[in-house]
Parts: C-alpha cells; structure tokens; sequence
C-alpha cells in the first residue's frame, strides 16, 4: 500500500518518469477504446512559424498534470482501455503532402484497430490527414463525421491555390475533406471565428461550403446557451469529430499559438469547455487540438497545459459513452 501511494505521488509529478500522455502505457494497436497520439508536423502551415512539430512532446512534458477523475461527469475515464501508441513518422518532414499520406496512413491503421483517436499536434494540416483516415469509415459506418471546430480561422481558404506551397494545408483542409466526402459541412459547427481578414469575403467559401458559421462576434451576441443548443440540434445523430484550434482561445488564456489573434477577445477556457460539452453523449469518433507553439510559451508552459487539459475533456467524454456501451 505505501508503494503504491508513493507511485501515485509520482506519477502526479510532470518531470519525473518518462513521459506518455497522461501518463497512459506507451503500446502498440491492440484493440483500445481510445488512443493519445502526437502529429509533430509543421510545415502545412507554410510561414516561418513551424515549431508545433514540437506540440506533442510539449503536452507529453506537462500531461501528467492533468491525470485525474473529472469531478462534473463523475467519473475516471482512464479505467478504460487508453494507450499511448506514440507519434506519426515524418522521414520527409518538410514535404507537406507527403507528411499528411503518412498521416492518412498511420490513422487507417487506427481505424481498423477500431479504437477512437485524441491527437496533439502539429498545425492545424494534420486534422486533413486524421480525417482521410476517420472519415467515411468504418469507425463512422461508412458516414462523413460532422465537425465541432473551435477557431479563430475558416481553414476553408479556397481563393489560394495553396499556402506558401502546401497544398493540403493548415488553411484548405475543411475545403477539400468536403470535397472528399469525409466531412458533412452542412452538419458540422465553425465557432469562435475572429481572424484578421486580408479581403471582407474571407468567411465566403465557408458559407458556400455550407457550413453553420458562428463568428466571435455572433457568440457574443447570442450567448453561449443558445449556440449550444444549435450545436447539438446539428450534430445530434451523426458521428462527431473535435478539431480544436487553441487560437480560439484569448491570447491572454493560451499566448503560445501559431496564428495568434490579439484584436478580438477569444473564448476563455469556462466559454471553450462549455462549448466542448455540447458534444457530451454524442457519438464522438475522434478529436484533436492543434497549433500549439511551445517555444513561444510562458516559463510555466500554460498553453501546454491548456492544451492538455482540453484532450483531457475530449478523452473524458468519449470515455463516458464507452462506459455506457
């Protein structure tokens, strides 16, 4: 008993061990319920601002932090099948569709394992390859997901042929994945929109595309409670993948992000999880938290922190629903 309370202190502390998302066993495929992986890809984002490669490693530094119960569901979500299975390979790291195959691939293989994917990446590209993989899967039984995407940009630019020469990139993914069929964007929510536009139709293509935009500006206007139950009204009954963009949150909450929004308040982290909630009880397929900038955080890593602790709400609530399976 003394050992395994001793164990327990430990393990609590971020910079002792050797570091695994939340702390979960670091092991291969084999039939999991949920599986934590790093995407340390930065060069679909195309500017000189391409160290979220070192995403993952930042969040596996600090997660321990975040191993806990969550006190509002009530429950453990780690006393369920959880491994860590490590990161994609990028042997050619700087050619960004190559990078975004060895995405598609490396997540097939979690597809047909059967198990549901929470990533850290990497820049906002990554969500392309994860969804090449997840959507119109087997894990959706064969439907495009609908998309929860929190973020202060479209990433449906599709007036640029390519970014900075990527072409599957951070800012075209939720373009091309509807044009792929592996995202519904008429079933799918944009929230917390506040980039700074270079022409006034920069939100067009999104509207095109069909998807329910809700700018900064139109949450703050309508309140949270009604966008939320617009989120569930549209997802309701369709399988459900998180992408969360940590530039949706205010600058002050997570200041080391890739494309950083500093004109328009964004979401702080109670507006940010109580939007996440929306999805609670839903059939949630996967998710992923993105653009992380760790060489540009704070000496106490918050926006690491922040970034795991949202993982941390997105494992608890698929977890939840495997519970009730």
């Amino acid at each position: 008993m003394a050992e395994e309370h001793d164990t327990s202190m430990m393990e609590n502390l971020y910079w002792w061990g050797i570091p695994t998302l939340f702390r979960t066993p670091h092991e291969p495929l084999d039939a999991q319920d949920i599986v934590l992986a790093g995407v340390p890809h930065s060069t679909g984002n195309g500017t000189t601002e391409r160290d979220q490669h070192l995403g993952p490693r930042a969040v596996r530094n600090v997660s321990a932090l975040q191993r806990r119960v969550h006190g509002e569901f009530g429950i453990n979500p780690w006393d369920i099948n959880i491994s860590d299975i490590g990161d994609v390979p990028f042997p050619r790291a700087n050619d960004n569709e190559h990078c975004i195959q060895q995405i598609t691939d490396f997540y097939e293989k979690v597809v047909r394992s059967g198990a549901r994917p929470v990533s850290i990446g990497g820049d906002h590209s990554i969500t392309g390859g994860i969804l090449q993989a997840v959507g119109s899967s087997a894990l959706t039984n064969g439907q495009p997901v609908s998309l929860l995407h929190l973020d202060a940009h479209t990433d449906v630019f599709t007036k640029v042929d390519h970014f900075l020469g990527a072409e599957k990139s951070a800012a075209h993914w939720g373009a091309y994945l509807a044009d792929q069929g592996q995202v519904d964007p008429k079933t799918s929510m944009q929230i917390g929109l506040r980039g700074h536009p270079r022409t006034l139709d920069w939100l067009q293509p999104s509207y095109d595309y069909g998807y329910n935009v809700v700018t900064m500006k139109e949450y703050r206007k309508r309140g949270a409670l009604d966008v939320i139950e617009q989120v569930k009204d549209v997802l309701a009954d369709r399988p459900v993948y998180i992408t969360f963009d940590l530039d949706c949150l205010d600058p002050s909450v997570a200041p080391a992000v890739s494309n950083i929004e500093p004109g328009v308040t964004g979401f702080s982290m109670d507006e940010a999880t109580e939007l996440l909630h929306a999805a609670r009880g839903l059939n949630i397929v996967g998710g992923d938290v993105v653009c992380l900038m760790p060489t540009k955080d704070s000496p106490n890593q918050i926006t690491a922190m922040v970034a795991a602790a949202i993982m941390f709400e997105m494992v608890s609530m698929i977890a939840e629903r495997v519970k009730k399976m």
